[in-house]
């Protein structure tokens, strides 16, 4: 199936926005404090080849695209646009779908640019422009212990700008699975507020534990399982005008700097942990 064109779709979300901040009407007139399940602008659905290309999307209830259990997905020179305070309106969901390429594609949102779910494999994202937005996130993973897995996930040669996040990968405690494989290489930011994050602690509230402050690079892998092969190359994170650099945070992580980083992640763990030899919690 082939989704073409240069014209533009208004999603109109505005109404749905509001809803997840409040007590609203339900089914049957029941009031709930829940977030809304709204609506998403375009979904594919156990679809295959799939090729999306030239079409502007602004302010979708809630994912402008989602992808689930889709094989063989192209999108290419697509425009997504949603204002702040905006949220859930991810540029890009893909879950469950396999041999996924993003290129040359813009996004400008109050969300993930490209969320990447599990059960997503082989994905390949390039020449991106993201921001504002939470910039590209593996996850969130794991939520209400369930296994979650990745991998072959590679990102390059794209530019995030005025974001909360850069690259992150965030899952929930209590679940199981692995992240492997994943590259991010040859990305520039500017006025980036979390650029590097592992965050195997996520949550929603504003009463988390394990909570930091804002270093450029955090690290925070489970107690149980680390983090392992780490590789951290050709950095270069800079602070705006007359701010301070906190150093890296790391726990639990494993790995090492390849070349020249600034900072330096000097926190990162050598070698492989036993626990992670004798486990099979990361099995997928």
């Amino acid at each position: 199936m082939a989704l073409r064109g240069h014209g533009l779709i208004d999603g109109r979300g505005q109404a749905w926005w509001d809803l997840p901040c409040k007590p609203h009407k339900a089914r049957y007139g029941r009031i709930v404090r829940e977030p809304c399940d709204s609506t998403v602008a375009i979904r594919f659905f156990m679809s295959n080849n799939i090729r999306v290309e030239g079409i502007r999307l602004k302010n979708s209830p809630q994912f402008h695209f989602r992808f689930d259990g889709c094989q063989n997905v192209h999108i290419q020179s697509i425009y997504i646009t949603a204002p702040p305070l905006s949220p859930n309106t991810d540029g890009i969901h893909i879950e469950n779908t396999i041999n996924v390429e993003i290129y040359n594609s813009v996004v400008s949102n109050s969300d993930d640019c490209v969320s990447i779910g599990s059960g997503c494999y082989d994905v390949d994202i390039r020449n991106m422009t993201c921001g504002p937005s939470h910039g590209i996130s593996i996850g969130s993973l794991g939520k209400h212990n369930s296994r979650a897995c990745a991998s072959n996930i590679t990102v390059c040669d794209s530019v995030i700008k005025n974001s909360d996040n850069w690259v992150r990968i965030k899952t929930w405690q209590g679940g199981s699975g692995a992240v492997s494989g994943v590259i991010f290489r040859k990305i520039h930011m500017e006025n980036v507020r979390n650029p590097i994050i592992i965050d195997q602690f996520y949550c929603l509230t504003k009463n988390c534990s394990n909570g930091t402050s804002a270093p450029p690079v955090r690290l925070k892998c489970s107690d149980a399982v680390p983090c392992t092969n780490i590789t951290i190359g050709d950095v270069e994170l800079l602070p705006s005008r007359g701010a301070l650099v906190l150093d890296p945070f790391c726990w639990n992580a494993y790995g090492e700097m390849h070349a020249l980083t600034i900072p330096p992640v000097a926190c990162l763990l050598q070698g492989f942990p036993r626990s992670v030899l004798e486990s099979d919690v990361g099995i997928c």
